[in-house]
């Protein structure tokens, strides 16, 4: 859009809202330049304003006023134009009607000389896709996820007619998120945090810490607090199994992983039966793309799940948030950044463990939760080819990890995600969607084939051509 537009007060900001909702609506980049200074009149001045926009979202904008000659430049990324035009629909129904007038309109051809050495990206690219950089948007982003998982669960408990909720809580992120979800979603109903059953339940590897925050946060938070050893049942279940763990012997298997997170979700659901209550879920999106969970009577089943949407790196800033707005008391606080400050562990295998930290360290198994985030937003959302989702992850992350560190963890994603974690995602709770970046419901946005492979999609990660940066 070339421009005669006169600038008086106002008149940029104005601008801007119509070329992003130019760009928004049409699914494309926008490119402005209004008049420069020199055009200035007796009656009129002009400002030199450039824009470029890509699907209502500002890429370079010049200085205004300059006296100077000026020319901004961005990145447009082609490809996720037209991967946001394949998902909306309305798109096709406008392309379909205009095609052919599109097609009779004259084609104007430039001459352009790809540059011979690598270029950095200039467009701006978050390390954290699901989690806005701007202070105020992020509160923002917050605000609104916190608000739409507590008025889903509201929704399920008046329609279900049950007053009570079961939660197990281990004091880490995703079930102190999911509790204080669940304390805000009984101030909205009227009802006593008592009604939260909350049971931290211990088990072979549960760390001092993590423990001691779970009993915090339960008391804080005023629930009805109750601490449910499970290992008796455990050695119960491995005797049965004639498991070499009930004989004495070290053997830290995924047997033994999986008892014990069986053996936690079983008396919820009885502990449910019991009192006439729900099973809160408290597992994150970022787990169910990894299939980070144990299948079926394991952490992946509940009766609602409000986390189910929700990325590993969003709920560590929904936590940070609940601490900066206040939404809680002091004390709370206290214990919440406690919670933030421990390292993320399914604490199912016993160790030495230095600090109070745990032993066992979920990343250190399947990779940095900012890094797999990160692969699943673009892989998930757009449906980038995974040698473009590690370019952009190094130009991203390039400054904290090596390049064969960012491949690694791809390689173990896009293994993971296409090729055994699928028939786990086909039979999930009912949960609220959350963000625009879509959730993995095979009800909603994510129908897949259990039995896919990753084949095709890891060749073309290792067919990268690494020289040059």
């Amino acid at each position: 859009n070339l421009s005669a537009s006169n600038i008086t007060v106002g008149k940029a900001e104005y601008r801007k809202d119509l070329c992003a909702a130019q760009s928004g609506k049409c699914v494309a980049a926008y490119l402005y330049s209004a008049a420069g200074p020199g055009e200035s009149t007796t009656d009129l001045a002009w400002d030199g304003h450039a824009l470029i926009y890509e699907n209502n979202e500002l890429l370079a904008e010049s200085e205004r006023f300059s006296q100077q000659e000026q020319m901004i430049l961005a990145d447009l990324d082609l490809e996720r134009l037209v991967q946001d035009r394949v998902r909306l629909s309305s798109f096709h129904d406008c392309a379909g009607q205009h095609a052919p007038r599109v097609r009779s309109l004259r084609r104007v051809e430039f001459d352009f000389e790809a540059p011979r050495e690598p270029l950095k990206l200039a467009r701006p690219l978050e390390r954290f896709p699901f989690v806005p950089n701007d202070d105020r948007t992020r509160d923002q982003r917050c605000y609104e996820a916190y608000n739409i998982q507590v008025h889903a669960l509201v929704k399920r408990l008046e329609q279900s007619g049950t007053r009570k909720l079961v939660i197990g809580v281990s004091g880490g992120l995703d079930s102190t998120h999911a509790l204080i979800v669940a304390a805000r979603t009984m101030d909205h109903l009227g009802l006593p945090r008592q009604n939260i059953l909350a049971y931290t339940m211990p088990g072979f590897a549960t760390g001092d810490r993590t423990l001691a925050n779970a009993h915090a946060l339960m008391a804080a938070l005023e629930c009805s607090a109750h601490e449910l050893d499970i290992k008796p049942s455990c050695r119960q279940m491995l005797a049965d199994l004639e498991h070499p763990f009930a004989q004495g012997e070290p053997v830290y298997d995924v047997t033994f992983e999986n008892v014990q997170a069986g053996e936690r979700t079983s008396h919820l659901f009885r502990l449910a039966n019991h009192h006439g209550a729900l099973v809160l879920g408290t597992g994150d999106l970022s787990e169910l793309a990894l299939g980070w969970c144990t299948y079926g009577v394991g952490d992946h089943m509940s009766h609602y799940n409000v986390n189910a949407s929700v990325p590993k790196t969003l709920i560590q800033h929904l936590i940070a948030w609940v601490i900066r707005s206040g939404q809680f008391a002091e004390s709370t606080n206290h214990t919440l950044q406690s919670i933030l400050d421990t390292e993320i562990s399914p604490e199912l295998v016993p160790g030495g463990a230095e600090d109070g930290q745990p032993a066992q360290s979920t990343e250190a198994r399947i990779g940095p939760y900012e890094l797999q985030d990160f692969n699943l937003y673009y892989v998930t959302r757009y449906g980038f080819r995974p040698s473009k989702v590690a370019y952009l992850s190094h130009c991203a992350w390039g400054e904290k990890y090596p390049f064969e560190d960012i491949r690694k963890w791809l390689r173990v994603f896009l293994y993971r995600f296409f090729q055994i974690s699928q028939f786990k995602r086909s039979c999930v709770p009912n949960a609220p969607k959350v963000g625009s970046g879509g959730s993995l419901s095979p009800r909603g946005d994510w129908r897949a084939p259990s039995d896919s492979e990753a084949t095709a999609w890891l060749a073309e990660l290792d067919s990268m051509d690494l020289r040059g940066d």
